[in-house]
């Protein structure tokens, strides 16, 4: 069997659920990465991610409109769409992009978790506050999100009992953090541009 006959009468109308789906599944997935982008000021990649999620979007819709006869294509479609959210939340949080502020709570003093992180270029406030369990200090940690895990096992090496909480920040003045690996002396190329975070001059 060629190309022409796979995708040509009844052999296309049953391949076409499947290719619904997996479309779907793309479509969704560079839609739920587009928001992401958006929302995290990238705006450079946000744009390119969604030409091709609409691109996508409008070859699957043709092809229900085509076929509306067959109650699987609208399956097909339903079940790629709920995949595509999950898969599209799964690749932003492989991506890991962005910045977080990692804020620590603790009653005992952290100075060489401070002292360390400040060794390494980070913008590390720490301030004395009162809890219910009386006094206590807050650290305020700005980091990119791919380090959060090498954050909290410092954390617990340091303060195993420290509270901790940590928040999605859209944009960070510069000087927060260090440069990352996208901000060096090549950080006029295009496509380290296309993942910089929005950073605030001062």
């Amino acid at each position: 069997m060629n190309i022409t006959e796979l995708f040509s009468g009844q052999n296309f109308q049953l391949i076409l659920p499947l290719l619904i789906f997996f479309s779907r599944i793309v479509d969704v997935s560079l839609g739920t990465l587009r928001i992401i982008f958006v929302n995290k000021g990238m705006r450079y990649l946000a744009p390119i991610v969604g030409f091709f999620e609409i691109l996508i979007w409008l070859i699957v819709i043709s092809q229900i409109i085509s076929n509306l006869s067959s109650p699987l294509n609208y399956l097909a479609y339903a079940a790629g769409f709920a995949v595509g959210n999950f898969v599209g939340i799964y690749l932003e949080n492989k991506l890991a992009l962005g910045i977080t502020l990692f804020r620590i709570i603790t009653r005992k003093k952290a100075n060489e978790l401070i002292t360390k992180y400040r060794s390494l270029g980070y913008s590390v406030t720490n301030v004395p506050a009162k809890a219910n369990s009386g006094d206590v200090e807050i650290i305020f940690l700005p980091i990119r999100r791919k380090d959060i895990n090498s954050v909290i096992k410092e954390v617990k090496k340091h303060n195993p009992n420290a509270l901790y909480t940590i928040e999605d920040v859209r944009v960070v003045s510069k000087g927060a953090i260090p440069y990352s690996m996208f901000e060096n002396k090549n950080r006029s190329l295009f496509w380290h541009r296309l993942f910089r975070y929005r950073r605030k001059g001062k």
